[in-house]
């Protein structure tokens, strides 16, 4: 009976072991922000890794937000991660592979051919939030992330997971692009992709939109400019056709099956013309009408919140809008129990 009881718990202890992780001091944020790697499977480019952010709450509970970046992007949001932890909830945000925390030397940034690699990336996030004893998510995603998000809970990919809440911060649900492009020209882009994957295509533009947001212009943020370019860089095919891909699919009916939040702008601009000061008041990246329009259709549960003034990462608009948003996120979470 003592070998059965000491081998019984020499498994125990091997199995929290392996569970455990090994966190650090987040370099890029500090403070009470931890980071841990992820190993992921290797792909067509080599050796591929994701990176989780966590920010704990002192409250207790055990409910966490799961945050996915945007194309271009990283998780640089102290004060979005601040609010969720002061607000009773355990904060984890991801930085997938080949961006931000988590591109290794050599690979080509945002590099991707079917936005369902992510998956792995965020399935292994959600292991770690669900092991460390969180019993319901939201899941949260912004731009590209609120897309990949989406997709991934239309694809059932979450169903061993507690997740609750789908909270979309100007999803990218559409090209933005002129209708000839998105029904000619993209479509022969996909094709060609199967074979030129890497084929490079530039995006053109300037840095309106970062000089809306970093203080050396007069904005109020800071963050990497390794991670988050300022200047527009070149996508790929195998992007636009993964891309693509997904946002059809979400067009063709998501019936996600958990309450959403779904936020954007009250209206869009361009660089064409605009003031950086007009900028600051406006999505410049997405037509907010095609996010709503084809955000209503994600489920059958959906809130949706039009910001005034609101720019394209909502919670990186002036201070008097981000802090209505807040008021009105947490309320919504506090309306649906969560």
């Amino acid at each position: 009976m003592g070998i059965r009881l000491f081998l019984t718990v020499v498994c125990l202890l091997c199995a929290v072991m392996a569970c455990a992780r090994d966190w650090e001091s987040d370099a890029a944020l500090g403070g009470r922000y931890e980071c841990t790697t992820i190993d992921c499977a290797d792909d067509y480019s080599g050796k591929v890794k994701a990176t989780v952010v966590r920010r704990l709450s002192d409250f207790g509970r055990q409910a966490a937000v799961l945050y996915v970046h945007g194309y271009n992007d990283y998780f640089f949001q102290r004060e979005l991660g601040d609010n969720f932890a002061n607000n009773g909830y355990n904060f984890y945000a991801v930085d997938l592979r080949k961006y931000g925390r988590s591109i290794i030397p050599g690979q080509s940034h945002f590099e991707v051919r079917d936005l369902r690699e992510y998956f792995e990336d965020l399935d292994a996030a959600l292991d770690i939030i669900v092991h460390e004893g969180n019993k319901a998510v939201i899941l949260m995603g912004h731009s590209t992330g609120g897309l990949i998000a989406s997709y991934y809970l239309a694809e059932a990919c979450h169903e061993k997971y507690p997740i609750e809440a789908l909270i979309l911060n100007s999803p990218f649900l559409d090209m933005n692009l002129d209708a000839v492009t998105e029904d000619f020209i993209l479509p022969v882009v996909g094709m060609l992709a199967r074979f030129f994957p890497d084929f490079a295509i530039s995006q053109g533009g300037g840095n309106l939109y970062a000089r809306t947001l970093l203080s050396q212009y007069g904005g109020e943020w800071d963050y990497d400019l390794r991670w988050k370019h300022e200047w527009p860089q070149d996508v790929t095919m195998g992007w636009l056709r993964a891309v693509t891909q997904a946002q059809d699919r979400l067009h063709r009916g998501a019936d996600i099956d958990v309450p959403i939040l779904l936020m954007h702008s009250d209206k869009s601009g361009s660089e064409a013309g605009m003031t950086v000061g007009e900028a600051r008041r406006a999505d410049i990246v997405l037509d907010v009408s095609e996010i709503a329009g084809y955000g209503r259709r994600l489920g059958c549960d959906i809130t949706e919140y039009v910001v005034k003034d609101g720019m394209h990462d909502l919670f990186l608009s002036g201070m008097p809008v981000r802090y209505t948003l807040y008021s009105r996120m947490f309320r919504w979470l506090r309306k649906r129990g969560l």
